[in-house]
């Protein structure tokens, strides 16, 4: 990494906006809101981060730890105020298997290495590349994850005490049934009705907060027999503490944890910046990818040094954040401290809160991140398109959402391409001269090289043949091999080729084959992005 490329993004993170409120305004009125927003994300992420934490088979404060650390982290200098982070699923579910071969050291060297990966990801700016992420592909990742979440809070409705770690997720426990299921079902019910019609008579209180402090009252007040936070876990804790992981310092060691360090940072900026986009479609902001990777990064390489199992965005504590009005930097770090508090002090308090009032807004949750349109959308847009959604999605739901988004790019690259294949073709016309004139219509690139060529008749052709691209493109190295591989024809028979409104770039090249006659008094001025020799066949930079 150049000092160049260092500096370049330091004076990126110097132009950003980093300070708590956009406009340097804050009234008491949005204070309250930015506060009770992160409150109310903070008692939702208490749940979220012990199971996860028993998915990857560690203590439930290393991942109470890492919620605080990276969500604090990154509500300070993220790339999008309002979005929240933690200990997730889709990372834990990948170290669960280092955990068990190696322990829990290795997990910690894993995510600052993890972290440092991020980092550089973020200074070389790799977080633009979220831009190649089609809206299909968006469309089911948020469908996908929305089911991820429905199907995460199933486990509550287990009996406590018999939920085990089956690698995947909590499952292989006793479900409730009789009284305490309909009494769950009945709470939670309530928790979704509250945050519904809350809005309806006042947003002077966030309406997940009030959902879930009014069904607790009731619990707490009537004694009810229903799951509770504490059923999971203790969550009282200390101040997390430096720690260096004991891990020996070897090219073994590196072996180790090198390729989980790069798919846990993989994912983890996908789910990261997929979220960021999302947030941004919600809060009508744009940018910040960059200095979002870098903000994922150090949060986590700080993580890995304070005994946390690291993490990323979450999209359901971040529609949480938004829905109740948090659109600040102060949610985010409101609700870490919140976390943290509910460690040190509140942990009796937080651990009487029934399970079913957080299982009703995350139901909520998952109700407003399903894009429910796209029902509609599926019988309107292209049979591929379509197909992208719903493949999206179910990987997502069976896989993982790294996966998920690498296959559905894949699929809508590769339609991409097959669609634009078929569109090449020619006009033909024949001068006074005499001379044979294509018109070529469509790209030239890899995927229409072949039925570029196969538009040509050498043998029937005049002397002279006109290829002209001022309707096309020409964007690759295939490109121009096919041009070559035509004009190589033309001239086995003795005919002369002219080449026309192509690229000063392009003809460049070609003109060193020597067989080519090249027309360029109306040539456009686009660039291509390789240089490649005819005469050779050498790819090369251009």
């Amino acid at each position: 990494m150049t000092r160049a490329a260092l500096a370049s993004f330091a004076q990126r993170i110097a132009r950003q906006d980093l300070r708590l409120l956009p406009d340097g305004n804050m009234t008491p009125d949005r204070l309250k809101t930015e506060i009770l927003s992160g409150l109310t994300v903070a008692l939702a992420l208490v749940p979220e981060a012990v199971a996860f934490a028993f998915v990857a088979g560690v203590h439930p404060l290393v991942g109470l730890y890492a919620a605080f650390i990276v969500g604090l982290i990154t509500a300070l200098i993220g790339g999008r105020p309002g979005m929240i982070s933690g200990a997730t699923g889709a990372l834990a579910v990948v170290m669960v298997a280092l955990v068990a071969q190696h322990g829990v050291e290795y997990l910690f060297a894993t995510v600052v290495l993890m972290g440092l990966l991020q980092i550089i990801a973020g200074i070389m700016q790799w977080g633009k590349f979220i831009r190649l992420v089609p809206h299909p592909v968006m469309l089911g990742f948020v469908n996908g994850l929305a089911i991820v979440i429905f199907l995460a809070q199933l486990t509550q409705f287990k009996v406590p005490g018999t939920m085990e770690n089956t690698g995947h997720g909590m499952g292989g426990g006793e479900w409730l049934s009789g009284l305490p299921l309909y009494l769950m079902l009945a709470l939670v019910a309530a928790t979704m009705a509250i945050i519904w019609v809350m809005p309806r008579l006042t947003r002077a209180f966030p309406a997940p907060l009030a959902g879930i402090a009014i069904v607790a009252g009731v619990v707490i007040a009537f004694g009810l027999d229903v799951p509770r936070v504490g059923d999971l876990a203790s969550i009282q804790g200390g101040l997390p503490q430096f720690h260096l992981p004991m891990v020996p310092l070897t090219w073994e060691t590196l072996q180790i944890i090198l390729p989980y360090s790069v798919i846990l940072a993989a994912i983890g900026l996908i789910e990261s910046l997929l979220t960021l986009n999302l947030v941004g479609e919600m809060t009508g902001k744009r940018g910040g990818a960059s200095q979002e990777c870098v903000a994922q990064g150090t949060a986590n390489v700080v993580t890995g040094f304070f005994g946390g199992m690291g993490g990323c965005a979450m999209i359901g504590q971040s529609m949480i954040n938004v829905r109740s009005g948090g659109r600040t930097r102060i949610a985010g770090i409101a609700a870490a401290l919140f976390l943290l508090s509910f460690i040190l002090f509140a942990a009796p308090l937080i651990e009487m809160i029934p399970l079913a009032a957080l299982v009703g807004v995350m139901f909520m949750v998952v109700i407003g991140t399903f894009a429910w349109n796209s029902f509609k959308i599926l019988r309107k847009v292209p049979l591929t398109d379509a197909f992208v959604i719903v493949l999206v999605t179910v990987v997502t739901v069976f896989e993982d959402l790294a996966v998920a988004v690498v296959v559905g790019v894949i699929v809508s690259a590769l339609a991409y391409a097959w669609n634009n294949a078929r569109r090449i073709h020619a006009k033909v016309h024949v001068t006074p001269e005499g001379a044979k004139v294509y018109q070529v219509q469509g790209p030239l690139f890899f995927g229409s090289s072949d039925g570029f060529v196969e538009l040509f008749n050498p043998d029937a052709d005049p002397q002279a043949v006109v290829i002209d691209f001022a309707d096309s493109r020409v964007v690759d190295q295939s490109a121009l091999q096919a041009i070559e591989a035509v004009a190589g024809k033309y001239e086995a028979r003795g005919k002369r080729v002219v080449l026309r409104h192509l690229s000063r770039d392009c003809h460049r090249l070609l003109s060193r084959a020597g067989h080519l006659m090249v027309d360029s008094d109306d040539d456009p001025d686009y660039g291509l992005a390789v240089n490649y020799s005819v005469r050779t066949g050498i790819l090369g930079g251009h």
